[in-house]
């Protein structure tokens, strides 16, 4: 329940965010996306930081996936990417961390690929 509400808020959120940095920089470039991802890259670092073991900020588990999970992860899916990669650096798996970015990048791209591929074929079936 935690975390579904926090993706409807952070869905919410980045819809916002989203069409106020399209309005301010134009339509371009995706500058919206640009925007939500390192936002969100930012404030799942910081949050996972702040309220991790030793951290300042005492955080329930329920609490840790409301924001990271819910919030977080409905703003931007990049952010749990970014903070994953992070923490395998931090502790020097620096060829998982290089695996992680490689193998994310190559999959989002493969998949944005064949969802088109077999989009446009659909698209061209008759009479459907």
């Amino acid at each position: 329940m935690a975390v579904s509400l926090g993706s409807v808020i952070g869905s919410v959120l980045r819809a916002i965010a989203s069409m106020a940095a399209l309005a301010y920089l134009g339509p371009d470039f995706p500058w919206g996306t640009l925007f939500v991802n390192v936002l969100g890259s930012f404030v799942i670092g910081f949050y996972a930081t702040l309220t991790g073991p030793g951290g300042r900020v005492f955080a329930g588990t329920r609490q840790r996936q409301f924001v990271m999970a819910g919030i977080c992860g409905g703003f931007t899916t990049f952010s749990m990417f970014s903070l994953e990669t992070f923490l395998l650096v931090q502790v020097g798996n620096l060829p998982a961390a290089g695996l992680n970015i490689g193998a994310s990048i190559v999959t989002w791209l493969a998949a944005v690929w064949l969802g088109h591929i077999l989009a446009s074929r659909l698209n061209r079936l008759g009479g459907v």
